[in-house]
Order: structure tokens, then C-alpha cells, then sequence
């Protein structure tokens, strides 16, 4: 491994030959994205951007996780001492890696033996190639914490089959590497005992052609069955409920299934929504369901069809909105959810957020509307994110 002392170690690089393979270092913060790696993971994709001799690029995490999100304690810390906008630098720099990442012109394969969270997932889904393996933990906690699916996730939670992303980025679900898989996060599962070798194939190949890693990728892979109480297998429900117009109408639906079915997992997803932050509830959904089109209040073929056309925002459009998004979140101007949501999770653990607002109820449209406008700031500005020309058929397409 190749680095420096000092910051860089947190993402240690190592040459071999024609690929470069990125390892995440903060194991025990379980490989939490701060503002180092953020800017380093940036610096080194653009520069082997333009390095003719890398053809593919290969990033993994140290210990148990791939990446469980970013630093949000850090950020919070500088919102309480009056910087939000030193989190804003942190999440303008983030999700322009996102971007670079959605838009890059060389395979990425990623690979995930381990937790992916929140921005893991960003510097992680947005590739071309992503590994799931049996010891694999994706989930998107945001609205437990007074946040939101961001990273560019309402792009890839809203193409999703049917409304599992809504599922997912409500209620915070946890997905193992078979779900993972079945949902299209991942574009393969590979047994971890079966990682080294992966690796010494790509390596030997030394190719930039997606076709012939795909192949090599699938010679180590296979498709296990998702477990008998796999979410993924109560689509049906999930496409029912989830589909619905407003957050309210989505936990109506579910009680009301749960009172014909006495369903465990459909009490546990009603629990999971109603301990959430309303706040970031609200918005969230919003933003999953940003330009769709809505023609009635039950899933039928024909809606998730017209549902399906009306989610075309491109990846840049989706990171520009979600960064307006975060901006006033951390301004707390409606609600400072993000503050105590953090505090009750990440640092005094107490798991006992007082939201405000606390009733879905309370929160008008008018409210859920600041959130989506432009910061009212003189210094403050819209994402601004890097033109790129020499894009590849497959990235051109999530503009």
C-alpha cells in the first residue's frame, strides 16, 4: 500500500498495474467518510482520470465495513458552535465526489464485504460494478437521524423495483447482500472467501473493458436465495403502501394491511416510520418522488408505469436539489431535527430524539417547500458541479 503520513492515510492507495485500488482507513469509525477523505477520495479519482496507464479502479474497505456514511458527527459539532457552513463545504465536496463518481469514465468495482450506509453508498452505488457478499449490510438511516436519503440517493432509490426505495429510504431498513442483489444495489454477490482471487483476475486482465470485467466478476459469482423473511418478498405490500401520496397515507395503509395479515415485519416498518424525525420524513419522500407522476392513490401496473416515466431527473439534478436540502437542514430554520437526531444516536446514545415537530401532522407543505428553495444567503450558492465531455455511453444516460 502506497501512501503518505499523516491525513492521506485514511484512504490508502496501491498500484497494481493497470488498476488502483482505493482502501477506505478509519476502521474504527467504521470507515466514516470525514472531510480528508472526502477531499482525497476526489483528488485521486480525477487524477487517475486523466492517467492513461489505469484502466479500473477497485475500492474496499478495512475491517467490517465497507463505509457506514459520512462523518455527521463533525459536521453537527460545527453546526452547535455557529459553522453550518463548514458542513456545507463538507457535503458541496461530497456530493460533487458522488457526481465524479456517477460520471466516471473508467469501471469502478466496489466492493462491499461489509456495512454500507449512507455516503458509503455514495462512493459506492453510483459505480458501475458493486459486490455484495455474504457479510454485507446496506441500509440508509437518515430519517433516524434528522436527515435524509442524500448522496445522490434519490436517484438510485427511486429506480428501484416498484417503491422498495421508498420502503428503504423511509424506514431505514436493513438489506443483507442477497436483497441487495435482488433490488439492483448491487451488480453481483461473490462469496468473500472469494475476494483475493476476484482481485488477482482483474488485476491480470488489465482491462478498461466493462464486458470482460463483468465476465470475470461473474465467473466468481452466483446468486444466492433471499431469505424466507426477506422484505424483498412482501413486494406486493411494499408496492401497495408505499405508493401512496403523503407519509400519513403510507402508515394508514400499512395498519390497515397489518389488521388482515398480523404481519411482525409490517408492525416493525409502522415502528420504524413512527419513530423517525416527521421532519425528515416529509422530505425525504418528497425528494424519492421529486417529478413523478401521480394519477391515483393505488398501485396498479399502469401507475408504477407513469410513475417509472416520471422519474427522469439525472444524477447532477438530483445532488443539486438534495444539497439545497441539506443546506437548510443545517440551518434548522424549520426544524433542527438533524442536531438532535445526532445527539440522541451518535453521541449521548440516550436513543430518545425529541423531534420537533413531532407530529406528521404539524408539518405544512409550506414548511416541506422551504426546504427545496434557494438558501437565503449572500455568500451561498447552488451546487455547482464539474463538466465532464468525455463521458461514457452508460454515464451520459444518468445526466
Amino acid at each position: 500500500m502506497a501512501s503518505t503520513n499523516g491525513e492521506t492515510d485514511q484512504v490508502l492507495v496501491e498500484e497494481r498495474s493497470c488498476g488502483r485500488i482505493f482502501m477506505l482507513n478509519r476502521p474504527k469509525q467504521l470507515n466514516a467518510l470525514s472531510s480528508v477523505m472526502v477531499s482525497r477520495l476526489l483528488e485521486l479519482f480525477l487524477s487517475c482520470a486523466e492517467d492513461s496507464s489505469v484502466k479500473f479502479i477497485i475500492v474496499k474497505g478495512k475491517g467490517r465495513a465497507f463505509c457506514a456514511g459520512g462523518d455527521v458527527a463533525a459536521v453537527v459539532h460545527d453546526i452547535n458552535r455557529g459553522y453550518w457552513k463548514s458542513g456545507a463545504e463538507y457535503f458541496r465536496k461530497e456530493f460533487t465526489l458522488n457526481y465524479v463518481i456517477a460520471t466516471y469514465s473508467k469501471p469502478q468495482v466496489s466492493i462491499l464485504n461489509g456495512i454500507v450506509m449512507g455516503g458509503g453508498a455514495g462512493v459506492s452505488v453510483h459505480g458501475r460494478f458493486r459486490i455484495a457478499t455474504e457479510k454485507s449490510l446496506f441500509a440508509m438511516p437518515e430519517t433516524a437521524l434528522g436527515l435524509f436519503p442524500d448522496i445522490g440517493a434519490s436517484y438510485f432509490l427511486s429506480r428501484l423495483p416498484g417503491f422498495f426505495g421508498e420502503y428503504v429510504g423511509l424506514t431505514g431498513a436493513r438489506l443483507d447482500g442477497t436483497e441487495m442483489l435482488a433490488c439492483g444495489l448491487s451488480t453481483h454477490f461473490v462469496q468473500s472467501e472469494s475476494l483475493p482471487l476476484l482481485e488477482e483476475a482483474l488485476v491480470k486482465a488489465a482491462t478498461s473493458d466493462p464486458m470482460v470485467i463483468s465476465s470475470i466478476i461473474e465467473g466468481f459469482s452466483h446468486a444466492p436465495n433471499l431469505k424466507k423473511n426477506s422484505a424483498y418478498h412482501r413486494l406486493d405490500v411494499i408496492n401497495k403502501c408505499f405508493s401512496r401520496r403523503t407519509v400519513e397515507d403510507i402508515i394508514e395503509a400499512l395498519e390497515r394491511v397489518s389488521a388482515d395479515m398480523k404481519d411482525d415485519w409490517i408492525s416493525s416498518t409502522v415502528q420504524s416510520l413512527k419513530k423517525a424525525s416527521p421532519t425528515s420524513l416529509k422530505i425525504s419522500l418528497r425528494s424519492l418522488t421529486a417529478y413523478m407522476i401521480l394519477t391515483s392513490d393505488v398501485y396498479s401496473p399502469r401507475h408504477l408505469l407513469q410513475i417509472r416515466e416520471g422519474r427522469l431527473q439525472g444524477i447532477g439534478k438530483c445532488l443539486v436539489r438534495e444539497f439545497r436540502m441539506v443546506c437548510h437542514v443545517m440551518l434548522g430554520e424549520v426544524s433542527k431535527d438533524f442536531v438532535e437526531g445526532c445527539r440522541a444516536i451518535l453521541v449521548d446514545k440516550d436513543r430518545n430524539p425529541k423531534w420537533a415537530p413531532s407530529k406528521l401532522e404539524s408539518i405544512s407543505d409550506e414548511m416541506v417547500d422551504r426546504y427545496f428553495s434557494k438558501v437565503d444567503d449572500a455568500d451561498w450558492e447552488d451546487l455547482k458541479l464539474p463538466v465532464n465531455s468525455r463521458l461514457p455511453a452508460y454515464a451520459i444516460a444518468k445526466l
